[in-house]
């Protein structure tokens, strides 16, 4: 899975800003404002990758229980997916 062409990350401080351009405008058209461990996960998706790599790539930067991250990386693929972000 990755993150459709043409969503756009943008770093600025601790947040990651993402804009839809193009195509990808008809399926979002706003700004989401991601702290620094969403923009962690959008940045993980800018290439083909599965929810595990992006667990175990959060496991080595955070310090924090591996079922903690597994369960948040769950929760946000799973939104990215429902609201049609996500390439399968």
């Amino acid at each position: 899975m990755k993150l459709k062409e043409g969503f756009l990350l943008h770093r600025a401080g601790d947040e990651t800003l993402v804009v839809a351009n193009g195509p990808a405008a008809a399926v979002f058209n706003g700004l989401i404002r991601n702290n620094d461990t969403a923009g962690f996960i959008f940045e993980q998706l800018q290439r083909p990758t599965t929810e595990a790599a992006i667990v175990d790539a959060m496991v080595r930067r955070y310090d924090a229980p591996r079922q903690r991250i597994a369960d948040d990386v769950h929760a946000m693929v799973q939104r990215l997916r429902d609201e049609g972000f996500l390439d399968e």
